[in-house]
């Protein structure tokens, strides 16, 4: 090996992007971020992200490997206004089998509008003089061959053609990803891929909280119908975000979306959703924007790891990977666990390590494939989700889920196991010990609450008294 210092280019500078960069500047000299858009100097919107103007959280399992990459981060957030909710304890939530009770703390999630999530982690990554920043630059092709990249084909934002020769190339451009085109046009095989399309449509909204509701409000969640019976789905979710607003995004699958007009929003969640407690909430409350509409929410997984051969420096991470359905919120939490793995698997193995961007390319698919596992959990049920349906396995873990979250609704070590393992925490392994499987078979220890476990205070201060 040699002492050179290795140069590494990332295409794409969302927050996949970036906490790529910052992975790998950790063994270059030299990081470029390749990205299409201007990107903003303050927590505003950018062309290249629109949804950024739906609900996101960042759980748990995803802040610590955010913390371990750019260490005093998660501290910066909740100074610029991100909150810290406990889950599930300032979670409000109607789950397909019944309102959770508020439990003590397992996990948690940071709740902020993703502009402002990613203007802070920006700030702190590109201070870093090792990375540097190329906006308005199209990426074009991949250098090299099948055996090994050797860098990237770019157009600036002069028009003018370069190649920027680079030791690691990193993948991180998002559900619009041409890694399949790149590698076949590198004489590779196409890669297996598998596309679970519920059909849902977001509609979302901001509001100015009502004064009182403006400090430590709960999450409210109203999730569909349980999987399987072949209706549509309704949900949303209420979330307090910075400056004392509520983010609210109101979810329809195939059959029942919400429409984009601005008069319709309060009647959906009243009226569609399960629980009218959301349409309610916002009735009180000032509308601070227009409803934002979108239906990019399949979703779709690449099996990269399971090529028969991988070329070296290149490796593709976040939703270049696997895109999930944004309700589930877990796009952010494994673009964060992917780029640790990176950095983590270069640490062990070294780098230059013959195989090295193979084994990277299995590490980052562990926390897809558990946050995949999640989403098309529910979502496979959808009627026209796939042209097959769910499969036999699929159902069988429908149904012992489904049973735990029943009992979830009265049994708080089970809401906890449940939560650590959404929380991207821990593997779902932990749902099959011994004792899990006997408290499912023995269902909830509490009976069924009757309706949402808001407080007196909080039921006051969101204007429902």
């Amino acid at each position: 090996m040699s002492d050179r210092r290795p140069t590494a280019v990332v295409l794409g500078g969302s927050l996949a992007g970036l906490l790529a960069a910052r992975a790998l500047a950790s063994f270059a000299d030299r990081v470029v971020v390749v990205e299409r858009d201007a990107l903003p100097a303050g927590p505003e919107p950018r062309k290249g992200l629109p949804q950024a103007r739906h609900v996101h959280q960042l759980w748990s399992g995803g802040a610590h490997a955010l913390e371990q990459l750019v260490p005093g981060v998660v501290g910066r957030l909740r100074e610029a206004g991100a909150a810290r909710l406990p889950v599930t304890t300032d979670i409000v939530a109607l789950s397909p089998y019944g309102w959770f009770r508020r439990w003590a703390e397992s996990a948690y999630m940071m709740t902020c509008s993703r502009d402002l999530l990613d203007w802070v982690v920006r700030a702190e990554i590109l201070a870093d003089r090792r990375i540097e920043l190329m906006p308005q630059a199209e990426v074009l092709g991949l250098e090299g061959t099948g055996a090994a990249v050797t860098g990237v084909r770019i157009r600036a934002h002069d028009d003018a053609e370069c190649t920027l020769v680079a030791d690691m190339v990193v993948d991180a451009t998002g559900r619009g990803s041409r890694t399949p085109q790149w590698l076949t046009a590198l004489g590779l095989p196409t890669a297996d891929r598998r596309e679970v399309n519920s059909g849902i449509t977001y509609a979302s909204r901001l509001f100015r909280a009502p004064d009182q509701a403006r400090d430590g409000f709960p999450v409210v969640n109203i999730q569909p119908d349980p999987p399987g019976g072949g209706r549509p789905g309704h949900g949303g979710v209420l979330m307090p975000i910075e400056h004392g607003q509520w983010m609210v995004t109101l979810y329809g699958s195939r059959g029942a979306e919400p429409v984009a007009g601005t008069e319709d929003f309060v009647r959906y969640a009243r009226e569609e959703l399960r629980h009218p407690v959301i349409g309610d909430l916002i009735a009180n409350a000032e509308p601070l924007t227009d409803v934002s509409f979108t239906r990019t929410t399949a979703n779709r997984r690449h099996f990269y790891e399971r090529m028969p051969v991988w070329p070296e420096n290149f490796v593709v991470l976040g939703d270049a990977v696997c895109a999930l359905n944004p309700v589930y919120g877990h796009g952010m939490s494994v673009a964060a666990q992917g780029a640790l793995a990176l950095r983590d698997v270069i640490h062990r193995q070294g780098w230059g390590a013959r195989g090295l961007s193979r084994q990277v390319q299995k590490a980052v698919s562990r926390p897809a494939r558990a946050a995949w596992d999640l989403a098309i959990g529910s979502d496979v049920f959808y009627p026209g989700a796939t042209e097959g349906g769910p499969t036999l396995r699929e159902r069988m873990t429908a149904a012992y889920v489904g049973r735990l979250l029943y009992t979830a609704t009265g049994n708080g070590r089970i809401a906890r196991r449940v939560t650590d393992v959404t929380s991207l925490e821990r593997g779902a392994e932990v749902l099959l010990a011994p004792g899990v499987l006997l408290a499912a078979a023995l269902g909830p220890l509490k009976p069924a609450l009757s309706g949402p476990p808001l407080t007196a205070e909080e039921r006051k201060a969101g204007g429902l008294l």
